[in-house]
């Protein structure tokens, strides 16, 4: 365990941090000079990030092992974190679960664990440390929601819902906390080469036919996002393609989004 930080460092807290978005938005927040608190389910993997961070920036690192999606588990974490009297002054909520495929074709627990993970175990960690945060008057949220909360997303409808909620939430408390001392950020990426992107392609082989200008390089995608969040951006999305389909899809009619985005994804299934 390592010893206790200068007070003057301040410390980042990042949810899915075992891998993807999660891993290289946390090499970001160390590399800047924040003491980090590693936050996933894998303990192990937990463990040799946390070292591998140590190592290479001299900073300090706690890893907590914790199943976000489980209720009263980001009170808990609050709690151990206010024992330790350690101070979030950066909220990370990049923990999430992708399942790809028609609506009709997934279980009842499969949609739940999208709902319980992105949208209640979010909202419960926003409602354990923004107040604090707003309480200090100094503060910075970063919450990781998806190109495609901009658009219904045929074969990713329940997952594409949550991120919109996800980007709704950012938003709302962005203007709500505007003057607080506290930002709050939505990093909204596109396709990003990650396990779990990795992951839905061995479910559905006509993922892997995605061309690779698509698909987003994950320590690009973190660096914006770490950028945006430090510079208090509402919304950060990385990417000139993705951009430039946030924009038009703000842009078009909402009929003629869905009919655009049935055809697309009605082709991956």
């Amino acid at each position: 365990m390592p010893k206790a930080a200068p007070p003057d460092r301040p410390t980042a807290l990042v949810t899915g941090a075992s891998s993807g978005i999660g891993e290289a938005l946390s090499h970001c927040f160390a590399a800047a000079g924040h003491d980090l608190v590693l936050v996933a389910r894998s303990a192990d993997k937990l463990q040799a990030l946390a070292a591998e961070l140590m190592q290479t920036y001299a900073v300090q690192v706690w890893a907590l092992p914790c199943d976000l999606a489980v209720p009263g588990a980001a009170a808990t974490l609050a709690g151990r974190l206010k024992r330790k009297r350690r101070r979030v002054d950066v909220l990370v909520n990049n923990a999430g679960v992708l399942s790809q495929g028609a609506f009709v074709s997934m279980t009842p627990g499969q949609h739940q664990q999208m709902i319980d993970l992105n949208i209640t175990g979010l909202t419960a960690m926003l409602a354990q440390f923004v107040p604090p945060m707003v309480a200090q008057r100094s503060g910075r949220v970063l919450n990781v929601a998806s190109i495609g909360a901009f658009q219904p997303v045929p074969s990713l409808a329940t997952y594409a819902a949550t991120k919109a909620y996800v980007l709704s939430l950012s938003e709302s408390l962005a203007e709500e906390l505007r003057g607080s001392g506290v930002t709050v950020s939505a990093l909204c990426p596109g396709i990003t080469a990650t396990n779990m992107v990795s992951a839905a392609k061995d479910a559905n082989a006509q993922l892997g036919q995605i061309p690779d200008f698509l698909i987003g390089d994950v320590n690009d995608v973190a660096r914006q996002g770490f950028e945006a969040c430090m510079r208090g951006d509402a919304i950060c999305v990385p990417g000139v393609l993705n951009r430039a389909a946030m924009l038009a899809s703000r842009g078009t009619p909402k009929w003629l989004v869905r009919r655009i985005g049935g055809l697309l994804g009605r082709k991956a299934l």
